[in-house]
């Protein structure tokens, strides 16, 4: 009896024939698993690209400008235009109501406030009181200096200029004086000024005269009336103030001051 032994390895195989040894070299094969692993991970790989990307075509395509990458060739970002589903979420943003309202809500605020402080408020004009009269004396007619205190307020939140003032002296519904000035200095917002007025009248009336100079009576009263315009300006806007007031004045000679004969 004959006991054959053989041994391999992964590169040769040792046969025994005819009492000798012969020695065969064996190729080893290659595994075509890789390959097919390869090939499977590749498959896999496109199956989910293709459930983020959903077919551009009817037949299946992907989308020709991505190729299924989800990204857009470089440069190209101004010739492309993206379709998305009306039912996609991003084309409904959470609280797009609240920011509009929020919006819409601080516009109404600024433009109220806008309005508050540039809506145009009242400019008053209020005579105070007469300060002195100064009576002057020649034999035809009389003279009298008069200096009021009047007084303007100002409401707006802008300062108003006073562009001309005016006022005229009545007695006895005839014009006895009238005195303008102009550029007088703006009344800053939200305050108030006062300012003196001089006007001077001439009496050149017999009637008046005589009674002004009469020395049997004791105090001479004049009834005056003020006519006063005052023009002003504030935000590219002009308005004109009308006041009429009436004074007492004693035009006698217990309140004159001499004046020189001409």
């Amino acid at each position: 009896m004959q006991i054959f032994k053989c041994c391999e390895s992964a590169t040769s195989q040792r046969h025994w024939k005819g009492g000798k040894r012969q020695s065969v070299m064996v190729t080893p094969k290659h595994s075509s698993e890789p390959a097919e692993d390869r090939e499977l991970a590749k498959e896999a790989e496109r199956k989910k690209i293709l459930v983020r990307f959903p077919p551009y075509g009817g037949d299946g395509d992907t989308c020709p400008t991505c190729r299924g990458t989800g990204r857009i060739p470089r440069g190209q970002e101004e010739q492309l235009v993206a379709v998305i589903p009306c039912n996609d979420v991003r084309l409904k943003p959470r609280h797009t109501k609240l920011y509009v309202l929020l919006a819409m809500a601080l516009c109404l605020f600024v433009c109220c406030l806008i309005l508050f402080f540039l809506f145009p408020r009242s400019v008053s004009l209020t005579p105070v009181s007469v300060q002195s009269v100064m009576v002057y004396f020649t034999p035809d007619n009389i003279s009298m200096d008069v200096t009021n205190l009047i007084k303007i307020s100002n409401e707006n939140y802008v300062p108003v200029q006073v562009v001309q003032f005016n006022v005229q002296g009545l007695v006895s519904k005839t014009v006895m004086g009238k005195s303008s000035m102009t550029n007088m200095t703006s009344i800053q917002p939200r305050s108030q000024r006062s300012d003196i007025i001089k006007l001077n009248l001439l009496i050149t009336d017999k009637g008046l005269n005589n009674y002004c100079k009469s020395s049997s009576i004791k105090i001479h009263t004049l009834f005056v009336e003020l006519q006063m315009t005052m023009n002003i300006s504030y935000l590219s806007h002009m308005e004109q103030l009308s006041v009429d007031t009436f004074e007492y004045i004693d035009c006698g000679t217990n309140s004159t001051v001499p004046h020189p004969v001409r």
